[in-house]
């Protein structure tokens, strides 16, 4: 039977409007292995969004019992809404190796480092706070309203960003795809993942 080795999880986590969903896509672009997680969630889709491509429209009730079940591996309520990532399908596709990369905010990152102590998380800070609220404007969804309890929540968001191990500041989306990129692969080549994938090449160590 063939060993297979766990796949590397990489969580990536930003106050709305920093770009982290942009991010995250043109990535899987270039890195056609990596999983995207699909979270589950209690909001109502956006235009142009579908169910099961950018989340897992659900109601809450449902949400509430899979989360009551231990459906979940990570969950949290945001701006009124909850989320959560399955704990089925996220073991899944680690046991097969796929490295999987899942969108959360920071409670979810917690809770997912302390499930997964060998992940890798990064965070995706906007250039500015100005910057930040000209790209929620520039969606035209939300209220001006809406809006300025965003741009609050984001301050309360990105005071945890000492929590992370990397952090990307998303001023040239190119740049930032390279950055992520780049932490990705080098997720790749630590010791344990190396010695797993090529022990041919540290028989020295016997």
């Amino acid at each position: 039977m063939q060993n297979i080795m766990p796949g590397t999880l990489i969580t990536v986590t930003a106050p709305s409007g920093a770009g982290k969903t942009t991010l995250v896509r043109e990535l899987s672009q270039r890195e056609p292995d990596l999983r995207l997680s699909v979270s589950y969630t209690t909001r109502p889709p956006r235009e142009g969004e579908e169910d099961g491509r950018e989340y897992h429209f659900i109601e809450t009730r449902r949400f509430l019992e899979m989360r009551d079940t231990n459906g979940f591996i990570e969950w949290a309520e945001v701006h009124g809404s909850y989320y959560g990532t399955s704990r089925d399908w996220l073991s899944g596709q680690l046991g097969e190796g796929r490295d999987t990369m899942l969108e959360i905010d920071w409670q979810g990152a917690r809770q997912v480092r302390e499930a997964f102590p060998d992940s890798v998380s990064v965070f995706v800070l906007p250039p500015s706070l100005s910057e930040l609220e000209n790209r929620l404007r520039g969606r035209g969804t939300d209220s001006e309203g809406t809006i300025a309890r965003r741009l609050q929540a984001a301050l309360g968001e990105m005071r945890h960003v000492q929590e992370f191990a990397y952090v990307i500041i998303n001023d040239r989306l190119p740049n930032a795809v390279d950055e992520l990129a780049a932490i990705v692969r080098a997720a790749r080549l630590r010791y344990p993942n190396q010695y797993k994938r090529h022990p041919q090449y540290f028989s020295f160590l016997v």
